[in-house]
């Protein structure tokens, strides 16, 4: 008979395996820049077909028997590709905290990997989307606290677009939260939308962490931050994400 640790124990051992996925993928990189002082700040590395199709194309296929296996390669490929690119900076990764059994156990694929090809665990950013299928907060928190614990950055990724915001930041503090496109997109002309994300500015800016303004696609919504003190930004506008490079930026007047 199966039970939930069983299951999760047999997923463990899949990974330490190395039984490859049933499909390939690879990344693709887009800044994080740094308005204040004109450079990039860090590079979040996004999954993406090897011929270049889009993100869903991929998380299709993953299932409850490679879920495992998929994010442990996905953190395995971003720092491969971050150390054959260069990256200086930061590099954001996403992971599928259901894919997370036991933090300690979870997290040797990463650190063989950060030693392997001799990238920095404190410029790698642990990003986790905040959304309403979110695994429990309790086992969040945990793996969070851990990934701190061991010297990783740790971010809110999507703020604002699920139902678990605020009361996580009551339970953990992040690094970094990153306002959700869809929260921020036409703020500038949206008094609403203004009210609602000066106050995620505030807190955060209380709590003591750092704010990535995320989707920025038109001048407007960027001179709208940057009135407001926000200095990380990400989106089209400055740059679009590159399949295993990084794009130049094109830097607002």
């Amino acid at each position: 008979m199966h039970t939930p640790v069983r299951d999760h124990l047999l997923k463990c051992e899949q990974c330490r395996s190395g039984d490859p996925l049933p499909f390939e993928f690879t990344m693709a990189f887009q800044p994080i820049v740094d308005v204040q002082e004109r450079q990039v700040a860090a590079y979040e590395a996004l999954v993406r077909g090897v011929d270049g199709a889009g993100a869903a194309s991929i998380l299709d296929r993953v299932t409850d028997d490679n879920r495992y296996r998929f994010d442990q390669a996905c953190r395995t490929k971003a720092i491969e590709l971050a150390a054959r690119l260069g990256i200086e900076c930061r590099l954001s990764i996403n992971f599928l905290p259901n894919a997370v059994y036991e933090p300690a156990a979870c997290i040797r694929a990463t650190l063989a990997a950060a030693e392997r090809f001799d990238f920095p665990i404190e410029r790698i950013v642990f990003e986790v989307t905040e959304s309403e299928d979110m695994v429990d907060k309790g086992h969040l928190t945990t793996i969070l606290r851990d990934y701190r614990d061991r010297g990783f950055i740790t971010a809110i990724d999507d703020f604002g677009a699920g139902y678990a915001g605020l009361s996580l930041l009551v339970d953990f503090q992040p690094d970094v939260v990153k306002i959700d496109m869809g929260l921020l997109r036409g703020v500038d002309a949206d008094p609403v939308r203004q009210v609602i994300v000066d106050g995620v500015i505030d807190i955060c800016r209380n709590l003591q962490i750092d704010v990535v303004a995320e989707g920025i696609e038109t001048y407007e919504e960027y001179s709208w931050f940057r009135s407001k003190g926000v200095r990380y930004m990400q989106g089209y506008l400055f740059a679009k994400p590159e399949l295993e490079a990084l794009p130049s930026i094109d830097w607002p007047d």
